[in-house]
């Protein structure tokens, strides 16, 4: 009778609560749901820049893409722009992201040295974390290998 106290015990008392909680016709208070946060704003003329593997220095292409992205933001002054630093999924989280860094610096210094104000240019690194396209194959990895524009 001693060890059936304890397991009555156990198994009776959450079972009066359950059913207590479930013959009650109260109403089940929902939580709110949040709105999404608007969608970041992609503008035609803003187009990404790319990278070879292993790389943050720019290459020929992405030199005219640049040119073209500053001409934008010459043309839309009271605008800024995040430049997101990415990496395909090879490295570790740690390298990627510092490598992602360097590839959104890097496009950021060559805009500034266009003559766009520093202050409307922010960076950020994702690193492999956000990646353009799915594969694990050179196609997918070059297309993630990248500094990617997005207007505030």
């Amino acid at each position: 009778m001693i060890l059936r106290k304890p397991l009555l015990r156990k198994l009776l008392i959450p079972g009066m609560l359950f059913l207590g909680a479930c013959g009650c016709n109260k109403s089940a208070v929902v939580a709110p749901t949040l709105a999404p946060p608007p969608p970041a704003v992609i503008h035609p003329s803003l187009g990404d820049v790319f990278f070879d593997f292993d790389k943050s220095e720019l290459r020929a292409d992405a030199v005219e893409q640049l040119k073209t992205n500053a001409n934008w933001l010459g043309e839309n002054a009271g605008r800024k722009v995040i430049i997101e630093g990415h990496c395909d999924e090879r490295g570790t989280n740690e390298y990627n992201l510092a490598l992602g860094e360097r590839r959104a610096n890097s496009a950021k210094n060559y805009i500034v040295n266009l003559g766009v104000e520093p202050v409307r240019l922010k960076t950020v690194s994702y690193g492999e974390e956000k990646p353009f396209a799915e594969g694990h194959n050179e196609e997918a990895w070059s297309q993630n290998r990248r500094a990617h524009f997005v207007a505030e």
